[in-house]
């Protein structure tokens, strides 16, 4: 059961942005204490583990930063923590492991999460120019494996999606999410954290003014000649517009069994119903919420029609568009509140994130069942379905 889900603001992952100088260990901590702060019934003592996914697990997020952000909100220390890295997907996972051990009995109460501080931990310094791969799987994948921005150019292709149907969408999402932060949708979700310079509390990546003109501007960022020569069909249309914004942030939830809600008079807000993982073509990467949607479907005992809200990351704009192009679903229902175009992608943060989000939206539009669908790197993909209580 799910009894409560809060996510911090979205902040530009560079220098000066809105948390550039809040450590990644502090950013969590004070996220853990606004979610404990909001039930005082839960005792962190009680709280049998802390589950965090990050994908940087390097320099200031190496030391298990769920761990040192527990002992930094000032919890017992008897309580242990673990770091998940299911690349983009490490949060949601948590969320996955966190209900799988409520489910078998080992648990009673769990605090699953995620965290990444994209400006302080720069992404891919875990790899330092290391081959990630080894010699089997070049050998296999000859001539070689490409980036994600290559393998959303490589998914934009196969689905003959042009530059403009790119671009249109990512207006969309950060109307959507400009939208939403005007009406105060996300205020319920959003937990403010304190900076030296004051308190952090409103999303600062939307561009309400973002306009098909103004991304039709922007150049595409991963061609080369080699790779052209190699992928004679793709366009190049992949830009720093519509792709998700590189950003720092933590989420956070409440996680616990029936018996353990009743008992401390506590009302969950939503139940985990299905949850699925699936491996694709790491080639195209970018892929697996596809086949991820047909296998927690057929889980679930649910259908496409049954469901009210959609939450795909926006890791790139092919992503909701190649998905949106395999299933006959109303393109209202998904991301709603726009998405990582808009609210960025803090790696290991965007799960719960996007759970949050999801959550509230069933909330406030009285829905009952939303999916969430994470690409990731390697080829990979959760798929989770919550009902809202």
């Amino acid at each position: 059961m799910i009894v409560d889900a809060v996510r911090t603001p979205s902040a530009k992952g560079r220098v000066g942005g809105g948390l550039a100088d809040v450590h990644p260990v502090d950013l969590l901590a004070q996220t853990f204490q606004r979610l404990l702060e909001r039930h005082p019934a839960v005792d962190p003592g009680t709280v049998d583990d802390v589950i965090v996914g990050c994908v940087s697990q390097v320099g200031e997020q190496s030391a298990t930063p769920g761990r040192m952000a527990w002992l930094g909100a000032g919890f017992p220390a008897h309580v242990p923590a673990t770091t998940i890295d299911r690349k983009c997907g490490s949060s949601q996972q948590s969320v996955h492991f966190a209900a799988q051990g409520i489910r078998s009995g080992e648990y009673d109460i769990v605090v699953a999460g995620g965290v990444e501080s994209m400006s302080r931990v720069v992404m891919g310094s875990a790899r330092m120019g290391a081959d990630p791969y080894g010699a089997m799987v070049a050998q296999r994948y000859a001539p070689g494996l490409v980036s994600q921005g290559v393998a959303a150019e490589l998914v934009a292709a196969r689905w003959k999606l042009d530059r403009g149907a790119l671009d249109e969408y990512s207006v969309r999402s950060h109307l959507l999410a400009a939208a939403a932060q005007e009406s105060g949708a996300f205020d319920r979700e959003i937990v403010p954290i304190t900076t030296a310079d004051g308190v952090f509390a409103r999303d600062e990546s939307i561009r309400a003014g973002s306009t098909v003109e103004k991304l039709a501007g922007l150049k595409a960022v991963f061609e080369t000649p080699e790779l052209s020569e190699r992928f004679p069909d793709v366009d190049w249309s992949v830009t720093a517009g519509n792709s998700s914004q590189i950003t720092d942030g933590a989420s956070a939830l409440l996680v616990m069994s029936r018996a353990k809600a009743e008992e401390l008079g506590l009302s969950p807000r939503a139940r985990v119903h299905s949850m699925a993982v699936v491996g694709d073509d790491p080639l195209l990467m970018l892929t697996g919420p596809i086949p991820a949607t047909h296998k927690v479907l057929d889980r679930s005992g649910l259908s496409l029609s049954d469901i009210d809200h959609v939450e795909v990351n926006e890791a790139f704009a092919p992503v909701p568009l190649s998905w949106l192009a395999e299933f006959a679903i109303d393109p209202a229902k998904v991301n709603p509140r726009g998405g990582a175009i808009a609210l960025g992608h803090p790696l290991g943060a965007s799960g719960g994130r996007l759970m949050t989000t999801m959550l509230h939206a069933l909330e406030d539009n009285d829905q009952q069942f939303g999916l969430q669908l994470m690409c990731e790197a390697g080829g990979m993909a959760n798929a989770t379905i919550i009902e809202r209580l």
